[in-house]
């Protein structure tokens, strides 16, 4: 199996450390990305993503040549589709699969007898045997093609190590696809690599991320209530989750990055009728940001000050990372801004926004008249006695005070 060339499209959060991992473990790898900027850094030896452990294998691999990065796709043995998959809000949270579809027409003239194609990306059930339809009906032998599914399952802050040890599930079009598959992400994969259908593996995603946004939607209305009835929350929490058959998740602002507060949209755009659990937890944790911005002007209001400058602490999805993919943050940012504040980020993990302007805490004591907590960052955890000592108005919504 090694020794093979693998075509990467797409070198995003999933695609590059994939095209990165398969390059450092016997492979050549030819990564393929339309963002021209992101092509000339990496040629230039500037890594586009900030993960653990990923800049060294990178580096290593471009000039091993290993890993070789262009804007085109060419032939090779394996093809990996990690492109985007997000949903069109403004047309029923439908999900638009424009990415993937224009990945395969250009894959159609570059593919050979015996090639493997795997979809990476989140994608709705029926997905893979879209793409079969599709390269038949473009005039694709596909019976001498193997066509297989294998989702990501990864953690942002910690990518390349639960890229190698996490389980993973492959479901191909047919038993011959799926163990291709599942035989490649075996070169390079300690966990287990488990064998389903296409459909079951993409269903297997879409469940997880749902189940995981399930139980943040019942947090955040704990967190409603509690507000309600002046309770602490994660006091709580804390209390109920003595009991041995009980885990609530930590209360937020809502939910961010590009899996869950996408994923369920995907299985609910299929089927409207048997998923109103999954459709209401996903207004639940959309109505939680919203409830926080609300929040944060009402105490702007009581602060009875002319021209209160704001300054939001956390501006990415998740503590710890510098993905800010669907942030709620920047909802809530976004909110204080269209409302005339004058609002500052305060982002540990970005140094500069084309949007935004970022400043330090430090900057932020100084200079702000409320500091709104929203990402339990590390920083924020280590800088908490500058915090408090500031004696400045303080809202938190992620449990660090």
């Amino acid at each position: 199996m090694k020794n093979k060339k693998i075509c990467v499209v797409g070198l995003g959060y999933i695609g590059f450390p994939t095209a990165t991992i398969f390059a450092n473990n016997g492979y050549l790898v030819h990564g393929v990305e339309k963002n021209a900027h992101i092509v000339e850094s990496l040629g230039e030896g500037n890594i586009h993503i900030d993960e653990p452990g990923l800049h060294e294998m990178a580096l290593e691999a471009i000039k091993l040549k290993t890993l070789v990065v262009s804007n085109r796709q060419c032939k090779a043995d394996v093809f990996i589709i990690c492109v985007p998959t997000p949903i069109k809000y403004d047309c029923g949270n439908n999900p638009d699969l424009s990415y993937v579809e224009s990945a395969i027409s250009e894959m159609v003239p570059l593919l050979q007898d015996g090639n493997l194609v795997i979809l990476e990306s989140t994608s709705p059930v029926g997905t893979v045997e879209m793409i079969h339809t599709k390269l038949n009906e473009k005039g694709v032998d596909t019976s001498s093609i193997d066509i297989a599914y294998c989702p990501e399952r990864v953690l942002p802050g910690n990518i390349m190590f639960e890229m190698v040890n996490n389980d993973r599930i492959v479901g191909g079009i047919s038993t011959r696809s799926t163990k291709a598959a599942a035989e490649l992400y075996a070169t390079i994969c300690k966990g287990s690599v488990f064998e389903t259908t296409a459909k079951t593996a993409e269903l297997c995603k879409l469940a997880e991320n749902s189940f995981r946004d399930i139980n943040i939607a019942f947090a955040n209305e704990l967190s409603l209530i509690c507000h309600k009835e002046n309770i602490d929350v994660n006091s709580l929490i804390d209390l109920t989750n003595k009991h041995p058959r009980v885990n609530i998740l930590n209360p937020g602002i809502g939910v961010g990055g590009h899996c869950i507060p996408v994923d369920p949209w995907f299985i609910v755009s299929n089927y409207p009728d048997y998923s109103s659990l999954i459709r209401t937890a996903r207004k639940v944790n959309s109505a939680k940001t919203d409830w926080v911005l609300e929040q944060i002007i009402h105490h702007v209001d009581c602060l009875k000050l002319s021209k209160p400058k704001i300054a939001c602490l956390g501006l990415t999805y998740k503590a710890d990372a510098d993905d800010m993919r669907e942030s709620p943050s920047l909802t809530i940012l976004d909110g204080l801004l269209s409302n005339g504040f004058d609002v500052v980020g305060v982002e540990p993990h970005i140094i500069s926004h084309s949007d935004y302007r970022i400043i330090s805490l430090d900057k932020a004591v100084d200079e702000c008249d409320l500091l709104v907590l929203l990402v339990s960052h590390k920083t924020f955890k280590d800088q908490l006695v500058t915090i408090k000592e500031s004696k400045k108005a303080t809202l938190d919504f992620c449990g660090l005070l």
